[in-house]
């Protein structure tokens, strides 16, 4: 059990005090049935630091569907398998459009803008998927996971998966429509399956905070000294989050909260503080764009009172 910073835990405890008393909680993602039920009143935050201190509040433990927070973990992978081929398929420009949208990915011939959107993640898990079952795949993602966070206990919410097969029509359209021009190599459906069960992971704050930890450490875990990834590549997956990580509201995140971050519609967000700290917050009310509204309050609440934005104070 890591010791925690006082400074940094009456920080975070300030912070999840105040959005307990805020009634802006934003609408839970009720397209997904499953998700239609999350109670908007929770919420989380947990700080992990360099030393490997945990600074918690709210609803820490909480387990939560991380749903496109998964993608920065199999963007990793991926990335590890056939490294910068995986660009051939995917763009690493922001999109400007919604999240799961078609229109743009029929203009470029079926190549996504980049690994976060919808298409572009199913993309990337297609390139896991090669080569393997997709029970195989999945295995491997969620062991992956379990690594990063140090916890054997997480598991994928096997409803979630369920209700989003059932209702993923557009995202089947994105598979097709990639699969048209070749981008998928493999089964739609295998494909589609291996997509839906890792959005469908459900993890705590506290476990997605240790999960993402390589990513604030230059690709290494600083508990253990296990290189997860090269610096350069976590690098680059800070940039992609920091400029496509919150779909079209990827450039007021960057303005308001200045950290790289990763959203997902279950309310989850993985911020990064680089060479400081790893964050999850979590608060099922999304806002406009499919982002958690006091999640996104929290972390600029959060970076404006440690000085983490990495534009400076």
């Amino acid at each position: 059990m890591t010791s925690t910073n006082p400074d940094l835990q009456s920080v975070v405890t300030d912070i999840a005090n105040e959005m307990a008393q805020r009634s802006d909680r934003g609408e839970v993602a009720s397209y997904i049935p499953e998700l239609a039920g999350v109670d908007a009143n929770q919420f989380g935050l947990v700080v992990i630091d360099a030393d490997g201190n945990i600074a918690a509040g709210g609803d820490s433990e909480a387990p939560f569907s991380i749903q496109s927070i998964s993608k920065v973990f199999t963007l990793t992978l991926a990335l590890g398998m056939i490294g910068d081929r995986l660009w051939r398929r995917v763009g690493r420009e922001p999109s400007g459009n919604p999240f799961n949208s078609i229109v743009q990915l029929e203009r470029e011939r079926g190549v996504p803008r980049n690994p976060f959107i919808n298409a572009g993640a199913i993309a990337v898990t297609d390139v896991i998927v090669s080569g393997h079952q997709p029970r195989e795949s999945l295995g491997e993602i969620l062991r992956f996971m379990r690594f990063l966070a140090q916890d054997s206990s997480i598991v994928i919410d096997h409803a979630v998966a369920a209700s989003e097969k059932r209702t993923g029509y557009r995202n089947t359209a994105l598979a097709n429509y990639m699969k048209s021009f070749g981008v998928l190599e493999n089964p739609v459906d295998f494909t589609l399956g291996v997509y839906f069960h890792h959005c469908a992971i459900a993890m705590s704050c506290r476990q997605l905070a240790m999960a993402g930890r390589y990513l604030a450490h230059s690709g290494t875990n600083p508990s253990t000294g296990f290189s997860i990834v090269p610096a350069e590549r976590a690098r680059r997956i800070n940039a992609l989050m920091l400029t496509c990580g919150h779909y079209d509201g990827s450039g007021e995140f960057a303005y308001r909260v200045g950290l790289p971050g990763k959203s997902g519609v279950g309310g989850g967000i993985l911020a990064i503080a680089p060479g400081k700290a790893s964050i999850a917050v979590w608060a099922p009310g999304l806002d406009a764009n499919g982002n958690s509204h006091l999640g996104r309050i929290a972390l600029e609440a959060l970076t404006r009172r440690l000085g983490w934005s990495i534009f400076g104070v």
